[in-house]
């Protein structure tokens, strides 16, 4: 379990932790993330209706070969739904018909063939000669180019004349050379209106955005509906962020800005481009199965802890007054799940000197200046209980990753990949990764493995064998 607060172990020094804080999005709703407009509706994506229709009645002109054949509407019917189910995958971004015209003759060969069988084995009579497949096909293939050509044109037309407002999230200089390159091709069908990052600086020619408040009227005022994070480093840092625009119904992108490190070893899905930038569209993280489950057990654990431990908790509490005089609680801010902080909860056994040192500084575990009633409660985890009414409320859970500070967060993201992932779950009071002996000063690249390991391979009988041994843990402490 992470320490309440104070000075760089040379563990941590080593895994690279710097001393320089960094910026965050100021919070003011109380929940991490910036006051959007809520219930819009999503983003629109390439509209695939109109190509599902012009699919659909492509096949009907080919159908007038089949006029001396038995049951011609079924066999209409049959042409127009092998060729929906055969239709080739949108192509994107959807620059043309010549990009769809090998799969569209492919697939429609395939029906053509597929009907002369079942026709030649079940209806021999009314068997397709070469002519009358070789027109079919050719009627069936010149008819959906033309439809998809005249959807693409369309389309085309829309990108240019109605593009949609976009913010750019990212250092300023990257941004900007994205946001240029976007109004250098109108056809990309986006109009960047701001660049929001954390580290103001450089020159632009877009309005910056640093506050939760301007990235708030700027989605409001341009009708934002894209958003670009164009550095790898953005998605960890500013997750609350990109998280909210989500919700208010923007489509978030991540585009690899820099020139390919190694050819021939792409990390983005082949054909999704913007601008030529390669780039995969970022999904809000569907909720894990048995969430509900997880959640009446948190509830039901922690209340009856609660009510059972409040005797314990008051004399803690009693006399950690005596011994370390006024202000027996520590409140710390904590990242939970989707990369939303919170206020932790904890009995308070150091006093650091001041709110920086309380937010930068990693460990106090081998502090000899501390009373000894402050090292029991560490030694024993008692300080940890109060965590109990985070779980009871909702911040947390009883297992989960343990919850960093914002500073660590971000330090961590950047060095350790899959970090970040680990806040896909609620943080917990205990997890994987602290029954298998990661707590204090220990290998953050570990901790993230196993707290990975717990989200993917979750169940509620996990959650149950982790508090159990938990449990067993306690009778013989370490401390923290």
């Amino acid at each position: 379990m992470s320490a309440e607060s104070t000075v760089p172990s040379p563990a941590g020094q080593a895994r690279g932790l710097g001393s320089s804080p960094v910026s965050v999005l100021p919070q003011r709703d109380g929940t991490g993330s910036p006051r959007l407009p809520a219930g819009r509706p999503a983003a629109r994506r390439g509209s695939s209706l109109a190509l599902l229709v012009a699919d659909g009645a492509a096949a009907l002109p080919g159908s007038l070969v089949l006029a001396g054949a038995p049951h011609r509407p079924l066999l209409a019917a049959l042409l127009v739904g092998a060729s929906l189910l055969l239709r080739p995958r949108p192509v994107r971004p959807p620059s043309g018909v010549l990009d769809d015209l090998p799969a569209l003759c492919g697939r429609t060969a395939v029906v053509w063939l597929v009907l002369a069988a079942l026709l030649a084995a079940y209806a021999p009579q009314h068997a397709l000669s070469a002519p009358a497949l070789a027109a079919g096909f050719l009627l069936h293939a010149v008819s959906g180019c033309a439809g998809r050509a005249a959807v693409h044109h369309r389309h085309r037309t829309a990108l240019v004349n109605r593009p949609r407002a976009a913010l750019v999230v990212g250092p300023v200089a990257t941004a900007q050379n994205v946001a240029s390159a976007l109004l250098r091709h109108p056809r990309c069908g986006l109009r960047p209106v701001g660049i929001v990052t954390d580290d103001p600086g450089g020159t632009t020619t877009l309005p910056v955005l640093a506050t939760d408040e301007e990235v708030r009227r700027a989605v409001v005022q341009n009708g934002v509906r894209d958003v670009l994070a164009v550095d790898p480093s953005v998605r960890p840092r500013q997750a609350a962020l990109l998280g909210a625009l989500a919700e208010s119904g923007c489509a978030v992108w991540e585009l690899d800005a820099e020139p390919p490190a190694q050819a021939g070893a792409p990390s983005y899905p082949a054909g999704d481009r913007i601008a030529a930038y390669p780039c995969r569209r970022l999904e809000p993280a569907a909720a894990r199965p048995g969430g509900a489950g997880k959640r009446v057990l948190d509830v039901t654990v922690s209340g009856v802890l609660l009510l059972l431990l409040s005797p314990l908790l008051l004399a803690c509490a009693a006399t950690l007054r005596v011994v370390g005089g006024p202000g027996v609680l520590f409140r710390q801010e904590r990242v939970g799940q989707g990369g939303r902080p919170f206020t932790l909860l904890k009995f308070r056994t150091h006093r650091p000197a001041d709110e920086h040192e309380s937010a930068t500084r990693w460990s106090v575990a081998d502090e000899r200046r501390m009373p000894w009633f402050c090292r029991f409660l560490r030694r024993t985890s008692l300080d940890e209980l109060l965590q109990l009414w985070n779980v009871f409320r909702g911040d947390m859970s009883l297992v989960g990753p343990r919850p960093e500070r914002p500073y660590f967060v971000a330090r961590f993201s950047q060095t350790y990949p899959g970090y970040a992932a680990r806040h896909r779950m609620p943080a917990g009071i205990t997890g994987l990764a602290q029954i298998n002996g990661l707590r204090g000063d220990t290998s953050i690249e570990d901790r993230a493995r196993f707290d990975n390991a717990y989200i993917d391979d979750w169940s509620l009988w996990r959650d149950v064998c982790i508090l159990l041994r938990t449990a067993v843990a306690l009778v013989r402490p370490t401390g923290s």
